[in-house]
């Protein structure tokens, strides 16, 4: 897992397709489903890891980037 487009795909893999149309709201709503499927031991430790990390560095990006133009 390398990027955000794969951990769309891991949750695609469960029939979860998340879009709200506000980026940081689709990332912490993926990051509650990930979660969902480790705590249901859906997926591995590692697949789990890469993930949450993948998110949440996407995450702190836009935030970053919406406080940089404000």
């Amino acid at each position: 897992m390398k990027s955000l487009y794969d951990v769309q795909q891991l949750l695609k893999r469960f029939g979860t397709i998340i879009y709200i149309g506000d980026r940081l709201a689709d990332l912490e709503l993926m990051e509650n489903e990930v979660k969902e499927l480790y705590q249901f031991q859906c997926i591995e430790t590692k697949e789990y890891q890469k993930a949450v990390l993948l998110l949440r560095n996407e995450a702190a990006r836009l935030r970053n980037e919406k406080g940089a133009k404000s």
